[in-house]
Protein backbone atom coordinates (compact mmCIF):
# COMPACT_ATOMS: atom_id res chain seq x y z
CA UNK A 1 0.00 0.00 0.00
CA UNK A 2 1.40 3.41 -1.06
CA UNK A 3 1.89 6.21 1.44
CA UNK A 4 0.41 9.67 0.78
CA UNK A 5 3.85 11.02 -0.13
CA UNK A 6 4.41 8.17 -2.59
CA UNK A 7 1.00 8.80 -4.17
CA UNK A 8 1.81 12.49 -4.48
CA UNK A 9 5.10 11.70 -6.22
CA UNK A 10 3.32 9.29 -8.56
CA UNK A 11 0.73 11.91 -9.48
CA UNK A 12 3.50 14.46 -10.08
CA UNK A 13 5.37 12.00 -12.32
CA UNK A 14 2.19 11.29 -14.29
CA UNK A 15 1.65 15.02 -14.83
CA UNK A 16 5.23 15.43 -16.06
CA UNK A 17 4.68 12.66 -18.62
CA UNK A 18 1.74 14.43 -20.25
CA UNK A 19 2.85 15.45 -23.75
CA UNK A 20 -0.02 17.86 -24.46
CA UNK A 21 -0.21 20.15 -21.44
CA UNK A 22 -3.18 22.12 -22.78
CA UNK A 23 -6.13 20.52 -24.52
CA UNK A 24 -9.15 22.52 -25.67
CA UNK A 25 -12.16 20.90 -27.31
CA UNK A 26 -15.10 22.77 -28.87
CA UNK A 27 -14.89 25.70 -26.45
CA UNK A 28 -17.74 28.20 -26.68
CA UNK A 29 -18.40 31.42 -24.77
CA UNK A 30 -21.35 33.74 -25.27
CA UNK A 31 -21.83 37.25 -23.88
CA UNK A 32 -25.41 38.41 -24.38
CA UNK A 33 -25.67 38.61 -28.20
CA UNK A 34 -21.95 38.08 -28.91
CA UNK A 35 -20.23 34.74 -29.56
CA UNK A 36 -16.79 35.48 -28.09
CA UNK A 37 -15.72 31.87 -28.74
CA UNK A 38 -17.44 29.66 -31.28
CA UNK A 39 -16.16 26.09 -31.10
CA UNK A 40 -12.43 26.56 -30.44
CA UNK A 41 -10.23 23.43 -30.39
CA UNK A 42 -6.43 23.12 -30.15
CA UNK A 43 -3.67 21.52 -28.08
CA UNK A 44 -0.29 22.73 -26.79
CA UNK A 45 2.75 20.47 -26.42
CA UNK A 46 4.94 20.47 -23.35
CA UNK A 47 7.89 22.86 -23.61
CA UNK A 48 6.75 24.79 -26.68
CA UNK A 49 6.05 28.48 -27.11
CA UNK A 50 2.49 28.64 -28.38
CA UNK A 51 1.05 31.91 -29.66
CA UNK A 52 -2.56 32.95 -30.00
CA UNK A 53 -2.65 35.63 -32.69
CA UNK A 54 -5.61 37.84 -33.44
CA UNK A 55 -7.01 41.37 -33.37
CA UNK A 56 -8.75 43.00 -30.43
CA UNK A 57 -12.06 41.28 -29.83
CA UNK A 58 -11.00 37.97 -31.38
CA UNK A 59 -11.40 36.08 -28.08
CA UNK A 60 -7.74 35.79 -26.95
CA UNK A 61 -8.20 37.03 -23.39
CA UNK A 62 -11.40 35.02 -23.04
CA UNK A 63 -9.47 31.81 -23.80
CA UNK A 64 -6.75 32.64 -21.27
CA UNK A 65 -9.33 33.47 -18.59
CA UNK A 66 -11.03 30.11 -19.13
CA UNK A 67 -7.76 28.14 -19.12
CA UNK A 68 -6.65 29.95 -15.94
CA UNK A 69 -10.01 29.17 -14.24
CA UNK A 70 -10.97 32.86 -13.99
CA UNK A 71 -14.02 32.35 -16.22
CA UNK A 72 -16.23 29.49 -17.33
CA UNK A 73 -17.10 28.63 -20.90
CA UNK A 74 -20.68 28.25 -22.08
CA UNK A 75 -19.80 24.75 -23.37
CA UNK A 76 -16.84 22.59 -24.34
CA UNK A 77 -13.99 21.18 -22.24
CA UNK A 78 -10.45 22.30 -21.42
CA UNK A 79 -7.56 20.55 -19.66
CA UNK A 80 -4.43 22.16 -18.22
CA UNK A 81 -1.60 19.80 -17.32
CA UNK A 82 -4.11 16.94 -17.36
CA UNK A 83 -6.59 18.67 -15.04
CA UNK A 84 -10.11 19.66 -16.04
CA UNK A 85 -10.26 23.44 -15.52
CA UNK A 86 -13.82 23.18 -14.18
CA UNK A 87 -13.94 20.06 -11.99
CA UNK A 88 -10.23 20.16 -10.99
CA UNK A 89 -9.65 23.93 -10.99
CA UNK A 90 -7.53 23.99 -7.80
CA UNK A 91 -5.05 21.45 -9.19
CA UNK A 92 -4.96 23.26 -12.53
CA UNK A 93 -4.10 26.55 -10.79
CA UNK A 94 -1.05 25.04 -9.11
CA UNK A 95 0.36 24.19 -12.54
CA UNK A 96 0.22 27.70 -14.00
CA UNK A 97 1.71 31.15 -13.72
CA UNK A 98 -0.15 34.12 -15.17
CA UNK A 99 0.78 37.61 -16.34
CA UNK A 100 -2.28 39.73 -17.10
CA UNK A 101 -2.57 42.48 -19.69
CA UNK A 102 -2.98 45.03 -16.91
CA UNK A 103 -0.35 45.46 -14.20
CA UNK A 104 -1.64 44.13 -10.88
CA UNK A 105 1.43 44.59 -8.71
CA UNK A 106 1.07 46.33 -5.33
CA UNK A 107 2.76 49.68 -5.93
CA UNK A 108 3.14 50.34 -2.19
CA UNK A 109 5.26 47.22 -1.67
CA UNK A 110 8.84 46.64 -2.71
CA UNK A 111 9.78 44.25 -5.48
CA UNK A 112 10.73 41.46 -3.06
CA UNK A 113 7.62 42.04 -0.94
CA UNK A 114 5.45 41.51 -4.03
CA UNK A 115 7.26 38.23 -4.66
CA UNK A 116 6.95 37.19 -1.01
CA UNK A 117 3.18 37.81 -0.95
CA UNK A 118 2.70 35.71 -4.09
CA UNK A 119 4.93 32.92 -2.77
CA UNK A 120 3.03 32.72 0.52
CA UNK A 121 -0.32 32.57 -1.28
CA UNK A 122 0.99 29.56 -3.18
CA UNK A 123 2.47 27.92 -0.11
CA UNK A 124 6.10 28.11 -1.25
CA UNK A 125 8.42 27.15 1.66
CA UNK A 126 10.49 30.08 2.96
CA UNK A 127 13.84 28.47 2.13
CA UNK A 128 12.73 27.79 -1.44
CA UNK A 129 11.29 31.29 -1.74
CA UNK A 130 14.65 32.84 -0.82
CA UNK A 131 16.43 30.75 -3.45
CA UNK A 132 13.84 31.43 -6.14
CA UNK A 133 13.72 35.15 -5.35
CA UNK A 134 17.43 35.57 -5.95
CA UNK A 135 17.37 33.40 -9.08
CA UNK A 136 14.39 35.14 -10.70
CA UNK A 137 15.28 38.73 -9.79
CA UNK A 138 18.76 38.19 -11.21
CA UNK A 139 17.26 36.66 -14.36
CA UNK A 140 15.00 39.71 -14.79
CA UNK A 141 17.82 42.13 -13.89
CA UNK A 142 15.99 43.46 -10.83
CA UNK A 143 18.13 42.07 -8.00
CA UNK A 144 19.66 45.47 -7.26
CA UNK A 145 16.18 47.02 -7.21
CA UNK A 146 14.58 44.46 -4.87
CA UNK A 147 14.30 46.89 -1.93
CA UNK A 148 12.69 49.63 -4.01
CA UNK A 149 8.94 50.26 -4.04
CA UNK A 150 7.20 49.26 -7.25
CA UNK A 151 5.67 52.73 -7.63
CA UNK A 152 9.15 53.97 -8.62
CA UNK A 153 9.51 51.36 -11.40
CA UNK A 154 9.17 52.02 -15.12
CA UNK A 155 6.62 50.09 -17.19
CA UNK A 156 9.30 47.70 -18.43
CA UNK A 157 10.61 47.02 -14.91
CA UNK A 158 7.08 46.28 -13.68
CA UNK A 159 6.56 43.84 -16.54
CA UNK A 160 9.79 42.03 -15.69
CA UNK A 161 8.78 41.85 -12.02
CA UNK A 162 5.42 40.38 -13.01
CA UNK A 163 7.25 37.66 -14.93
CA UNK A 164 9.35 36.87 -11.85
CA UNK A 165 6.26 36.80 -9.62
CA UNK A 166 4.40 34.46 -12.00
CA UNK A 167 7.32 32.01 -11.82
CA UNK A 168 8.00 32.05 -8.08
CA UNK A 169 5.99 28.84 -7.45
CA UNK A 170 7.60 26.76 -10.27
CA UNK A 171 4.64 26.66 -12.69
CA UNK A 172 4.83 24.21 -15.57
CA UNK A 173 2.82 26.51 -17.85
CA UNK A 174 3.24 30.28 -18.08
CA UNK A 175 0.32 32.27 -19.51
CA UNK A 176 1.20 35.69 -20.92
CA UNK A 177 -1.70 37.89 -22.03
CA UNK A 178 -0.26 40.57 -24.36
CA UNK A 179 2.98 40.60 -22.29
CA UNK A 180 4.69 43.47 -24.13
CA UNK A 181 1.75 45.71 -25.02
CA UNK A 182 2.61 49.39 -24.56
CA UNK A 183 6.35 48.72 -24.11
CA UNK A 184 9.10 50.24 -26.24
CA UNK A 185 10.94 47.95 -28.72
CA UNK A 186 14.06 47.63 -26.55
CA UNK A 187 12.06 46.50 -23.50
CA UNK A 188 10.00 44.14 -25.65
CA UNK A 189 13.22 42.50 -26.84
CA UNK A 190 14.39 42.05 -23.24
CA UNK A 191 11.11 40.43 -22.24
CA UNK A 192 11.53 37.96 -25.10
CA UNK A 193 15.11 37.23 -24.05
CA UNK A 194 13.75 36.24 -20.62
CA UNK A 195 11.05 34.08 -22.21
CA UNK A 196 13.61 32.17 -24.30
CA UNK A 197 15.83 31.69 -21.22
CA UNK A 198 12.90 30.34 -19.21
CA UNK A 199 12.01 27.83 -21.89
CA UNK A 200 15.62 26.69 -22.18
CA UNK A 201 16.44 26.42 -18.47
CA UNK A 202 13.17 25.36 -16.90
CA UNK A 203 11.32 23.54 -19.69
CA UNK A 204 8.39 25.88 -19.07
CA UNK A 205 5.56 25.80 -21.60
CA UNK A 206 4.75 29.34 -22.76
CA UNK A 207 1.22 30.24 -23.86
CA UNK A 208 0.88 33.83 -25.02
CA UNK A 209 -1.57 36.07 -26.77
CA UNK A 210 -0.37 38.86 -29.01
CA UNK A 211 -1.32 41.18 -31.82
CA UNK A 212 2.33 41.91 -32.63
CA UNK A 213 3.26 39.94 -35.72
CA UNK A 214 6.98 40.20 -35.00
CA UNK A 215 6.40 38.47 -31.66
CA UNK A 216 4.32 35.74 -33.23
CA UNK A 217 7.36 34.86 -35.39
CA UNK A 218 9.12 33.74 -32.19
CA UNK A 219 6.54 31.05 -31.45
CA UNK A 220 6.95 27.36 -32.22
CA UNK A 221 3.33 27.28 -33.35
CA UNK A 222 0.61 29.87 -33.85
CA UNK A 223 -3.15 29.65 -33.77
CA UNK A 224 -4.82 32.49 -35.68
CA UNK A 225 -8.07 33.49 -33.99
CA UNK A 226 -10.74 35.54 -35.73
CA UNK A 227 -14.29 36.23 -34.50
CA UNK A 228 -13.95 33.53 -31.86
CA UNK A 229 -12.83 30.82 -34.31
CA UNK A 230 -9.39 29.26 -34.91
CA UNK A 231 -8.97 29.79 -38.66
CA UNK A 232 -5.43 28.40 -38.96
CA UNK A 233 -2.82 26.69 -36.79
CA UNK A 234 0.78 25.77 -37.65
CA UNK A 235 4.35 27.00 -37.29
CA UNK A 236 5.12 30.47 -38.75
CA UNK A 237 7.00 29.16 -41.80
CA UNK A 238 4.27 26.73 -42.82
CA UNK A 239 1.63 29.42 -42.41
CA UNK A 240 3.56 31.71 -44.75
CA UNK A 241 3.89 28.87 -47.26
CA UNK A 242 0.10 28.99 -47.59
CA UNK A 243 0.69 32.08 -49.74
CA UNK A 244 4.00 31.01 -51.23
CA UNK A 245 4.38 33.69 -53.90
CA UNK A 246 5.64 37.26 -53.87
CA UNK A 247 3.07 39.93 -53.09
CA UNK A 248 2.68 43.33 -54.77
CA UNK A 249 0.58 46.04 -53.17
CA UNK A 250 -0.19 49.09 -55.28
CA UNK A 251 -2.54 52.05 -55.16
CA UNK A 252 -3.70 54.06 -58.18
CA UNK A 253 -5.81 57.12 -58.81
CA UNK A 254 -8.53 54.80 -60.14
CA UNK A 255 -8.35 51.36 -58.52
CA UNK A 256 -11.53 50.14 -60.19
CA UNK A 257 -10.16 50.79 -63.67
CA UNK A 258 -6.74 49.42 -62.74
CA UNK A 259 -8.32 46.19 -61.45
CA UNK A 260 -10.36 45.77 -64.63
CA UNK A 261 -7.29 46.33 -66.83
CA UNK A 262 -5.23 43.88 -64.78
CA UNK A 263 -7.91 41.17 -65.05
CA UNK A 264 -7.96 41.59 -68.83
CA UNK A 265 -4.17 41.55 -69.36
CA UNK A 266 -3.16 39.04 -66.65
CA UNK A 267 -6.10 36.64 -66.13
CA UNK A 268 -3.96 33.96 -64.49
CA UNK A 269 -2.84 36.21 -61.60
CA UNK A 270 -5.31 36.83 -58.74
CA UNK A 271 -5.88 40.47 -57.80
CA UNK A 272 -7.84 41.68 -54.79
CA UNK A 273 -8.82 45.09 -53.40
CA UNK A 274 -7.70 45.34 -49.74
CA UNK A 275 -8.84 48.62 -48.24
CA UNK A 276 -7.53 51.29 -50.61
CA UNK A 277 -4.84 49.08 -52.18
CA UNK A 278 -4.79 46.37 -54.81
CA UNK A 279 -2.95 43.15 -53.98
CA UNK A 280 -1.41 40.81 -56.55
CA UNK A 281 0.35 37.47 -55.94
CA UNK A 282 3.00 36.56 -58.50
CA UNK A 283 5.87 34.06 -58.70
CA UNK A 284 8.67 36.50 -59.67
CA UNK A 285 7.83 39.90 -58.26
CA UNK A 286 11.10 41.57 -59.26
CA UNK A 287 10.55 40.78 -62.94
CA UNK A 288 6.81 41.44 -62.89
CA UNK A 289 6.96 44.95 -61.34
CA UNK A 290 8.14 46.83 -64.50
CA UNK A 291 5.64 44.90 -66.61
CA UNK A 292 2.83 45.89 -64.26
CA UNK A 293 3.79 49.58 -64.31
CA UNK A 294 3.65 49.66 -68.13
CA UNK A 295 0.37 47.74 -68.30
CA UNK A 296 -1.86 49.88 -66.06
CA UNK A 297 -3.14 53.21 -67.41
CA UNK A 298 -4.23 54.92 -64.11
CA UNK A 299 -1.41 56.78 -62.38
CA UNK A 300 0.23 54.59 -59.70
CA UNK A 301 0.40 56.46 -56.39
CA UNK A 302 2.32 53.84 -54.40
CA UNK A 303 3.74 50.37 -54.90
CA UNK A 304 5.38 47.78 -52.64
CA UNK A 305 6.89 44.34 -53.28
CA UNK A 306 7.42 41.96 -50.37
CA UNK A 307 7.78 38.35 -49.41
CA UNK A 308 4.85 36.72 -47.55
CA UNK A 309 4.53 37.67 -43.87
CA UNK A 310 2.15 36.66 -41.09
CA UNK A 311 0.24 39.86 -41.84
CA UNK A 312 -0.30 38.55 -45.37
CA UNK A 313 -1.45 35.21 -43.98
CA UNK A 314 -3.98 36.99 -41.79
CA UNK A 315 -5.14 39.08 -44.74
CA UNK A 316 -5.45 35.99 -46.91
CA UNK A 317 -7.52 34.11 -44.34
CA UNK A 318 -9.71 36.90 -42.94
CA UNK A 319 -9.66 39.58 -45.63
CA UNK A 320 -8.68 42.31 -43.15
CA UNK A 321 -5.70 43.59 -41.22
CA UNK A 322 -5.01 42.23 -37.76
CA UNK A 323 -5.66 45.55 -36.01
CA UNK A 324 -8.96 46.28 -37.73
CA UNK A 325 -12.53 45.05 -37.58
CA UNK A 326 -14.82 44.78 -40.59
CA UNK A 327 -15.22 48.56 -40.66
CA UNK A 328 -11.49 49.21 -40.45
CA UNK A 329 -11.83 50.40 -36.85
CA UNK A 330 -10.18 48.85 -33.82
CA UNK A 331 -12.63 47.12 -31.53
CA UNK A 332 -12.55 45.47 -28.12
CA UNK A 333 -15.09 42.92 -26.95
CA UNK A 334 -12.67 40.87 -24.88
CA UNK A 335 -13.68 39.80 -21.41
CA UNK A 336 -11.66 41.56 -18.73
CA UNK A 337 -10.83 39.80 -15.47
CA UNK A 338 -12.50 41.20 -12.36
CA UNK A 339 -11.06 41.44 -8.86
CA UNK A 340 -13.49 38.87 -7.46
CA UNK A 341 -12.12 36.29 -9.91
CA UNK A 342 -8.57 37.23 -8.95
CA UNK A 343 -9.23 36.94 -5.21
CA UNK A 344 -10.90 33.56 -5.84
CA UNK A 345 -7.83 32.45 -7.82
CA UNK A 346 -5.44 33.13 -4.94
CA UNK A 347 -7.71 32.12 -2.05
CA UNK A 348 -8.35 28.70 -3.62
CA UNK A 349 -4.63 28.16 -4.07
CA UNK A 350 -3.95 29.18 -0.49
CA UNK A 351 -6.65 26.90 0.96
CA UNK A 352 -5.26 23.91 -0.92
CA UNK A 353 -1.81 24.53 0.52
CA UNK A 354 -2.99 24.73 4.14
Amino acid sequence: MCSLSEKAEQIKENQNNILEVIQVENLKKRYKNINALDGVSFSVKRGEIFGLLGPNGAGKTTIINILCTLSQSSSGVAYVNGYNVYSQSSSARKSIGLVFQETILDNHLTAEENLYLHAMLYGVPLKEYMRRKRELLKLCELWDKRKMKVETFSGGMKRRLELARALIHWPQILFLDEPTIGLDPQTRKKIWDYIFTLRKKGNVTIFLTTQYLSEAENCDRIAILDHGVVVAIDNPENLKKMIGEDIIFFKTENNQLAEAEFHKKFPKYPIKLIGKELRVKVSNGDKFLPILVKSISPHIVSMELRRPTLEDVFLEITGRKIRENNNGIEEEIEEKFDLSSLFSFFSSSKKNNE
